[in-house]
């Protein structure tokens, strides 16, 4: 499942001052008007613009829970990096079968997307980068802030389409965003509480023993005393 999409895997955009795209792969906004929720009255490119940049967002999601668990030696840690990595897929599927009952196309990146792609290749690029360079602690505490930061953009998107729901005329529209929520929102509550409580728990530990390192090496012992304190 590709990250970003381009002309290659089927991606569409709106062209833009500085956004080139070939004529059969423009999307314009009189386009999105008589394809998505035709009728119901609201902003229908922007819903459509916005529903782009959720599903990008859960794209990088997966991305982060992906390099998350391949950098933790933690096997609680990488354990639900897995478990939620498998739901933020799923996530995806749920977006694109949105998408396409309002209407829409999944392939369609709008300019907003592009710049939550970004966003979400910047929330990496840290973790990654320092990944040889820092201890063990310091790595898993790095992921574990990017994960808390990630979970909660993916809550409040969630919360903003029940917001929408409630909003939209009665039909098959606002079902399927009713529906796509009760699937979704309770898993995003759990991914959003564990990520900012392991956090907090991992700091916390650390704070509380004093940490002698030799060569970026922590002692072994307040390793063992942190994995603890997670499990």
């Amino acid at each position: 499942m590709p990250v970003i999409l381009t002309k290659d895997n089927g991606g569409k955009t709106m062209p833009a001052t500085m956004t080139v795209a070939e004529p059969e792969l423009q999307v314009t906004e009189e386009q999105l008007e008589a394809q998505v929720m035709p009728g119901s009255g609201l902003n229908a490119p922007f819903i459509a613009g916005e529903l782009s940049a959720f599903l990008a967002h859960e794209r990088a999601g997966a991305a982060l829970y992906r390099t998350a668990q391949q950098n933790s030696a933690n096997p609680m840690l990488t354990s639900r990096y897995k478990e939620f990595g498998r739901e933020t897929a799923e996530h995806i599927a749920i977006y694109e079968e949105l998408i396409r009952a309002l209407g829409g196309d999944p392939g369609y990146v709008s300019p907003v997307a592009r710049m939550t792609e970004q966003l979400g290749s910047k929330l990496l690029e840290g973790p990654v980068l320092l990944a040889g360079s820092v201890d063990e602690m310091t790595l898993d505490t790095a992921f574990l802030e990017a994960v808390a930061l990630a979970e909660f953009k993916c809550h409040a998107n969630w919360q903003l389409l029940a917001r929408l729901a409630g909003d939209m005329p009665a039909g098959q529209a606002r079902e399927a965003v009713l529906n796509a929520v009760a699937q979704v929102e309770p898993q995003e509550d759990e991914h959003l509480e564990w990520a900012t409580s392991t956090w907090q728990k991992l700091a916390m530990t650390q704070a509380k023993h004093s940490l002698v390192a030799k060569a970026g090496q922590v002692v072994e012992g307040v390793v063992g005393k942190v994995k603890d304190a997670l499990n």
